[in-house]
Parts: C-alpha cells; structure tokens; sequence
C-alpha cells in the first residue's frame, strides 16, 4: 500500500529553503510512528535535509536523477524504478519533496495529512492541489494550539476512493 504524508499549511504550503515550515513536535511524533518499520520514498533535496542522514529503523529509498549511491540509503532514478524493488506486501511513505509529492499523489492509496491553520507563512514549496472528491475522510483529530505549537492543527487521513 502506498502512503502519501505530509505537513501542509491552508496553502498547501509545506517548505521554504529547503526546511519545514513547521517545527510541530507531535506532527513529528505521529510521522514516527506511522512510518518507523516501513519503507519511505524520497528526493535528494529531502534526503539532504534531514540532520542525521537516513530515517533509523526504515528502509530509505531516495529518489535522484544525480546520486547512484549513498552509504544508508537505496537510490533509485525514479519512483517507478523504486517502486518496482518494493514488495507488495510492504506500506510505503512518501515523505517528499514537492516533486516526489506531485508524481506519488496519483499512485496514493492512503493520504495523511497534518493540516495547519496558518496562511500567512512565507512558503516556497507546495503540495500539489488535493481534489478531495476522490478521498473518504477516515479519520480527523483536531489540536488547538499550545506552547510548543503555535498554530491550531489537525490530523486528516484518507482512503483513495476507489
């Protein structure tokens, strides 16, 4: 099965410079625990991102039409290719960026979206447009803000309608 999660403000804005918009400590807990065990599909500039090179106890597969190996992760040129060395029996994330997001949306089974209540941030990356006509709400937890999250935010998964 294949996950789609992502972070994305009332615009579909998830990034600028290469960083997260959001520093959101329990959207980063969530993202653990939904994808530790299972597979997650990235691009290069993603990859790059993250402080400590691959994700710990998950199969990391980058996506890059320039790297053909890195030392703790799988590289493949495209999403087709990497796709192909995935078994069917495994869940796989995508987990970014703009251009991983905007191939995989077609080919996603699940979406998980944590939804921010903010327009107002300065974002230079987007998440493609969802046409939620194809997607069933299966779940939602909203989240009022805090002390560690300044903005209102909640969790939205859903099913591709078939």
């Amino acid at each position: 099965m294949i996950h789609t999660i992502v972070a994305i403000n009332k615009k579909n804005g998830i990034g600028k410079g290469n960083e997260l918009l959001y520093r959101m400590p329990e959207d980063l807990k969530r993202f653990k625990r939904l994808t530790t065990g299972h597979t997650v599909i990235m691009g290069r500039k993603t990859y790059a991102s993250l402080p400590n090179g691959a994700l710990p106890n998950r199969r990391n597969i980058v996506i890059s039409s320039t790297l053909t190996s890195l030392p703790d992760a799988e590289v493949y040129p495209s999403i087709a290719t990497a796709l192909a060395k995935c078994s069917e029996a495994e869940d796989i994330f995508m987990i970014g960026g703009a251009s991983i997001y905007k191939e995989a949306l077609p080919l996603t089974d699940i979406l998980h979206l944590t939804i921010i209540e903010d327009e107002l941030a300065s974002a230079d990356t987007f998440f493609p447009t969802i046409n939620y006509s194809e997607w069933e709400l299966i779940e939602e937890i909203s989240h009022p803000a805090d002390e560690k999250h300044l903005h209102a935010y909640k969790f939205s998964d859903y099913k591709r309608i078939k």
